[in-house]
C-alpha cells in the first residue's frame, strides 16, 4: 500500500477541534487513495479556517464571494504530477476546510461534526485527484455514488451516521 502523508494545520479558533479528527483525516485520505488504486506515495495539506478566510479564498481563487464548506487546490493532474524532490512523493494539492461551516451543516443535517469533516476531506480528495461535479449531471453522480461508497467503508454508511433528533416523535 502506497503511503500518504497529511499535513495538517489548525487557523481558526471558532470551533473546537474534536480529538481524533486528525487521525479521521488521515483515514479519509487513505481510503479515497485506496479505493481509487492511486498506488503513489502521495501528500495532502489540510487546513483548517473559519468562514471569513474561506470566503476570501473562495473569492480571490473563484470568483465567488460566498462561503462555502471546503476548496481543493490540486497541484497535480492526470497529464502532470507535481513531484517532491526530497521525497518523490505526489503532492497532491491543498485542502481547505471550513470547520465552521462543518459544524454548521453537520447540525442541519442531523449528523456528528466527525461525518461531516469525512465527507468534506473525501469530496476533496476526489477534486485533487481530477473528478469534478460541476462538469455534468453524470459526473456530478459518479462523485457522489464514489463519496458514499468511501465513506461507507470508513464506517459513515448514510443510514447508520445520523443522529436522532431532538423532539418528541
Amino acid at each position: 500500500m502506497a503511503k500518504c502523508k497529511v499535513y495538517i494545520k489548525d487557523d481558526q479558533h471558532v470551533v473546537k477541534t474534536p480529538v481524533g479528527i486528525r487521525l479521521l483525516i488521515r483515514r479519509c485520505c487513505q481510503a479515497v487513495l485506496s479505493t481509487e488504486q492511486f498506488n503513489k506515495d502521495t501528500e495532502v495539506s489540510v487546513t483548517f479556517v473559519d468562514n471569513q478566510e474561506i470566503r476570501r479564498l473562495n473569492r480571490d481563487y473563484r470568483g465567488k464571494d460566498i462561503e462555502t464548506d471546503v476548496l481543493s487546490f490540486p497541484l497535480s493532474d492526470k497529464d502532470h504530477l507535481e513531484i517532491n524532490a526530497e521525497n518523490g512523493y505526489v503532492i497532491l494539492g491543498d485542502i481547505v476546510l471550513s470547520m465552521e461551516m462543518a459544524f454548521k451543516q453537520a447540525e442541519m443535517y442531523g449528523h456528528l461534526l466527525e461525518r461531516e469533516v469525512a465527507f468534506l476531506t473525501v469530496h476533496s480528495m476526489l477534486h485533487l485527484l481530477g473528478y469534478d461535479h460541476e462538469t455534468s449531471p453524470l459526473e456530478q453522480r459518479k462523485m457522489r455514488e464514489k463519496e458514499e461508497s468511501v465513506l461507507e467503508k470508513l464506517g459513515f454508511a448514510r443510514d447508520t451516521s445520523y443522529v436522532q433528533p431532538k423532539g418528541d416523535f
